[in-house]
């Protein structure tokens, strides 16, 4: 199977399981790994944005690294979502001295609190594409770095080096992300960022999605990307329009916090966070169960 095929689907950036301490807690992370491979997932994130990877130290992104890599056991490609910063000198030095044994790919977003330009994102990418041994997926995601990725950065990018595997676009701008598609070189995946444009983004061309729902509900949303990737759009709608509501619910108070407390009602994980970042309120997690109960998920 070729690269771009063994990261075509659905992927799922995984949570990071806390307990009420803030320990990580090692048995639950298991639990949602054997939940997602069992729910049909195509490949698995480690430590993006959903993963809280920011709150964590380096050594807790290693440990938790190694565990996944253990469990996953070489099921499903993995890849590692460490590799966002604004200072692209340290980035660089960080992907040179680091052990990717077990890890496909890594995901990386643009730098963020610089705001800078798009020659200086061009050229904060390249830089590391020459460090990297592995492929990378493109990250864009303006809502949190300040700074847009232009479809004309991408597809600069995506013709300069075959490195790039692809993009996961979470700039929720469904003309830039046609323009990407219409201009990439073969090969080069476009996978989205948010859940509920990922079947408008695989039916203007795209390829998938780098999914939060799928952490809770992996059969259902794995279920509607492979229907829409086949281009079978009556079921793929018919999927896409039962989970509309919960996507929304899932973010009403910030992600990870949302898929958390819907992971603790299926009995999965507990809805512990890390500060900055609080557990869903007991109204949040009212409605949200009240979602799930008409999905039968609880």
């Amino acid at each position: 199977m070729s690269q771009q095929k063994r990261f075509r689907g659905t992927g799922v950036a995984l949570v990071t399981p806390f307990k009420n301490t803030g320990a990580i807690d090692w048995e639950d992370l298991e639990r949602v790994i054997e939940h997602v491979i069992t729910g049909g997932v195509e490949f698995l994130v480690s430590l993006g944005t959903t993963g809280e990877s920011v709150t964590l130290s380096e050594g807790e992104h290693r440990q938790i690294l190694d565990f996944t890599i253990k469990t996953n056991s070489g099921r499903l490609p993995l890849v590692a979502g460490v590799f966002g910063s604004n200072d692209t000198a340290a980035l660089v030095e960080k992907v040179r001295h680091f052990n990717f044994e077990g890890i496909d790919a890594l995901l990386s977003s643009n730098p963020s609190y610089s705001k800078p330009g798009q020659e200086g994102i061009f050229q904060h990418y390249m830089a590391l594409a020459e460090a990297s041994p592995l492929p990378i997926i493109i990250y864009n995601v303006p809502s949190r770095t300040a700074s847009n990725m232009t479809a004309e950065t991408t597809l600069r990018l995506a013709h300069s080096s075959d490195k790039f595997l692809g993009i996961k676009e979470a700039s929720d701008d469904l003309a830039q992300i046609l323009r990407i598609i219409k201009g990439k070189p073969d090969g080069f995946l476009v996978l989205s960022g948010d859940d509920f444009i990922t079947l408008p983004l695989i039916s203007g061309g795209g390829d998938g999605v780098i999914s939060v729902i799928a952490n809770t509900l992996p059969r259902p949303f794995t279920d509607m990307v492979r229907a829409a990737l086949r281009y079978d759009m009556s079921t793929a709608q018919q999927l896409n329009l039962q989970l509309l509501d919960l996507y929304k619910l899932l973010f009403i108070e910030g992600n990870p916090v949302g898929v958390k407390a819907a992971l603790e009602l299926q009995g999965l994980c507990n809805r512990a966070v890390r500060l900055p970042l609080v557990p869903m309120t007991e109204q949040g997690v009212h409605l949200l169960m009240a979602e799930m109960q008409k999905l039968k998920i609880v």
